[in-house]
């Protein structure tokens, strides 16, 4: 709602996986002039709400239903399709876009395939070890920053969450709070850290293996456990509640496919001393939502395949193996076309969503971005659903674009029954 003319309240922010919807948004002559409460990465996520509204077919201006004709011939007669689940693009959306994978037979993916894949594995091999941002804002007396500040990323984190926030059970806010920084590598914490540990890249996992197992009362070999590993240990023991941060998404860590695991399991094993939860730093634009919604509809957070009539899980053949094996003919992206594990000029490719006709396609159809022009659902980065409030009017919505063309892929196929 409105609070006065022209300004917007509890506009929700896709541009990190914080999602804040603490945003108030001026508007001004059909353009955003301010997104008051948001950080730099906010602000420049909203900026001033203009997009392009074209539609194109191989590089030509086209009308909207010719462009969708068109589309649904293109993926109809596809012999095996691909539907790909981008940024910045609503629940709704997603859904919508589920729908036509299930009717092509086709695969549908998302980016997590091709960024988070081991952490989501790892999930589904020993279990998850959660908590809400709210819990750790109103419980966490013990937070440690795994080879990551979220300032770098994710600027509001720490205002909003942990450590400055007094919660519930930590009223003082930092004061109530221990923070621990562990260095991996080149991977520093926090600065202002209370407790600082640095861990070689290579001794990461045996540094947390010899924690897990200090925990449950035993030792690995003769040697003693390391002097800071050991202060670590003693930090950990006299919290009430630990919270272990670390960054999913890939390029702030060293890469490290067991890492997600590792740190689950550690998380488990301190809950049989105190209360503990392990918390995985995501990026924004929805990619949250795709996992969820991917779930609810088949079962599988990604990688779905659809070609046998009924959802099978193929964790290893992604949306970028697909492309480059030749597996697929034709490719529906659906969101933005920024930062796609594959190039969409590789094969005949429709594209669907904000910036649709910068990518070198067959078919694009730009639309509005969803928190900005269009309203519906989004996924912060703890698994929260938080309701998306639209300050602009104007593009077409991409819910609406993906149901008219799933209406008329299916008018194409019942003409041939």
């Amino acid at each position: 709602m409105s609070v006065m003319p022209g300004l917007v309240e509890h506009v929700t922010c896709l541009g990190c996986g914080c999602s804040c919807d603490d945003i108030v948004v001026a508007v001004r002559d059909g353009r955003i002039a301010e997104a008051r409460g948001a950080c730099p990465l906010g602000v420049s996520w909203f900026g001033d709400g203009r997009v392009s509204v074209n539609v194109t077919i191989r590089g030509a201006a086209a009308g909207m239903d010719a462009a969708l004709d068109a589309a649904a011939a293109l993926l109809d007669g596809a012999r095996r399709a691909l539907v790909f689940l981008s940024v910045d693009i609503s629940c709704e959306t997603q859904r919508a876009a589920v729908s036509i994978a299930d009717t092509l037979r086709a695969a549908v993916d998302g980016v997590s395939s091709s960024s988070v894949a081991s952490g989501i594995l790892a999930a589904q091999r020993r279990g998850r070890v959660s908590a809400t941002l709210g819990e750790i804002r109103n419980r966490a007396d013990c937070i440690v920053f795994w080879g990551t500040d979220p300032a770098a990323r994710y600027p509001r984190y720490a205002s909003r969450y942990a450590p400055e926030p007094a919660g519930l059970f930590v009223p003082d806010g930092r004061h109530s709070r221990t923070i621990v920084s562990v260095d991996v590598g080149g991977a520093r914490g926090p600065r202002d850290a209370d407790v600082r540990i640095e861990i070689p890249a290579d001794r990461e996992m045996a540094a947390i293996t010899a924690l897990r197992t200090s925990l449950a009362g035993r030792s690995l070999g003769d040697e003693p456990l390391d002097a800071g590993l050991a202060d670590l240990l003693r930090t950990l023991g006299a919290a009430r509640y630990v919270a272990i941060v670390y960054d999913a998404e890939p390029g702030t860590l060293p890469p490290e496919p067991d890492r997600a695991e590792a740190l689950t399991a550690l998380g488990q094993a301190l809950n049989a001393a105190t209360r503990a939860c392990v918390t995985p730093l995501r990026a924004g634009g929805n990619r949250l939502g795709a996992e969820s919604v991917l779930t609810w509809q088949t079962g599988y957070p990604m990688t779905v395949d659809f070609s046998r009539g009924h959802p099978r899980y193929r964790p290893d053949d992604g949306a970028a193996a697909l492309v480059a094996a030749g597996a697929v003919d034709a490719v529906l992206v659906i969101g933005r076309p920024l930062g796609m594990p594959f190039a969409v000029d590789a094969v005949r490719a429709v594209v669907v969503g904000p910036g649709a006709t910068a990518a070198a396609c067959e078919i694009a159809i730009d639309t509005g971005v969803a928190g900005i022009h269009e309203g519906g659902t989004a996924f912060r980065m703890d698994d929260v659903p938080l309701p998306l409030r639209a300050p602009l009017p104007g593009p077409p919505v991409a819910a609406d674009v993906i149901r008219d063309l799933a209406q008329r892929i299916a008018r194409l196929r019942a003409r041939r029954s």
